[in-house]
Parts: C-alpha cells; sequence; structure tokens
C-alpha cells in the first residue's frame, strides 16, 4: 500500500508595511519550514510572539488547498502587536514526499471495501 503524502515547504519573512516596527523584527528576516522543522539558516533571532501568532498556520498552509479556500491565497500575518507594523509573507518554496510509516507509529486502516 502506497502510504506516501505531500506536504510544501514553506518561507516566512519579515516584511515592511507603511507603519514602523516596534518589535524586534528586522525586515528580510526570515525561517523555513521543512516537514515538522524550523530552520533558522541566517536569523539568529525571531520574536516568540510573532511566532505565536504563526505556528497556527503552518502545518495549514503545508499541505494542498482547494483554490477557493482563504488558505490558498492568505498569506501574510500582522505581528500580533496592533503597534507594530511588521507583516510576516508565508511562500510556498517547493514539496516534499513524505511516507505515513515513517512519520508515526500509528498505523493506517484498511479502507471499507463495501
Amino acid at each position: 500500500m502506497d502510504d506516501s503524502f505531500e506536504l510544501y515547504d514553506l518561507k516566512v519573512e519579515t516584511i515592511a508595511t507603511e507603519r514602523p516596527f516596534v518589535c524586534s523584527h528586522r525586515e528580510g528576516d526570515y525561517f523555513l519550514v521543512q516537514g515538522e522543522n524550523l530552520v533558522f539558516p541566517e536569523t539568529d533571532r525571531f520574536s516568540m510572539y510573532a511566532l505565536s501568532a504563526i505556528l497556527p498556520l503552518l502545518a495549514a498552509k503545508q499541505r494542498v488547498t482547494d483554490r477557493n479556500d482563504w488558505m490558498y491565497t492568505d498569506a501574510e500575518i500582522a505581528c500580533p502587536d496592533p503597534n507594530c507594523g511588521a507583516r510576516f509573507r508565508i511562500t510556498r518554496t517547493g514539496k516534499r514526499v513524505f511516507r505515513h510509516h515513517e512519520v508515526t507509529l500509528v498505523p493506517l486502516e484498511e479502507e471499507n471495501k463495501e
């Protein structure tokens, strides 16, 4: 049985708006999402408050979504500080193939064949 599935790799980048930054964000700071891992290749810091606003959306952005789903089009998250002008853009950068048996010990159930 083929137990493979695909997830998108993501890039989450700090972008500027017309409003000034209040928090410690720097325009261009970014991290990557590769499978279950957050990878910080160049950024030595990232606000935990901003991360708390972004994290709930990452698993959904990794998955294939219907073209009519808002998750397909919406890609910017505002800084949770209402006075800060920073935004965080989530971009899909590629796909990876995973296998169910490699990421969990819970077995797949056979589909009912009636």
